[in-house]
């Protein structure tokens, strides 16, 4: 096999299982950075290429590290409890100190002038 992997035309880069653990890492980092603009961006062919070669490093990187930490909160049970602990406190609504402020939060498209 080749240092690169090609499949039609497009260019995919290095066979993931060849890469060292540093690589791998440096791979995944950056092609999580690049996702947005692609899916915003990219055309169809570069979208395709992008979700390609992330399913093939992020496979790589769960076959190497099958036992890797999985945060509590980052499952379906402990979102579950965190949903039910914050609807306990406070009723289904969030406070206005804990609504995230930015582009989906507080003055977002859609609520009123000073609504929280």
């Amino acid at each position: 096999m080749d240092e690169h992997d090609e499949w039609g035309t497009t260019m995919t880069g290095v066979d993931p299982d060849r890469l060292d653990d540093q690589q791998l890492m440096k791979e995944l980092e950056t092609i999580h950075r690049t996702r947005h603009d692609t899916l915003l961006y990219g055309s169809n062919d570069a979208l395709r290429a992008h979700n390609e070669r992330m399913a093939r490093l992020e496979g790589e990187y769960l076959r190497r590290n099958p036992r890797r930490f999985v945060a509590p909160g980052r499952t379906r049970e402990g979102a579950r409890e965190r949903a039910t602990a914050v609807e306990g406190v406070r009723g289904a609504r969030p406070a206005a100190a804990e609504t995230p402020v930015g582009k989906w939060g507080r003055g977002a498209a859609g609520g009123g002038a000073g609504e929280v």
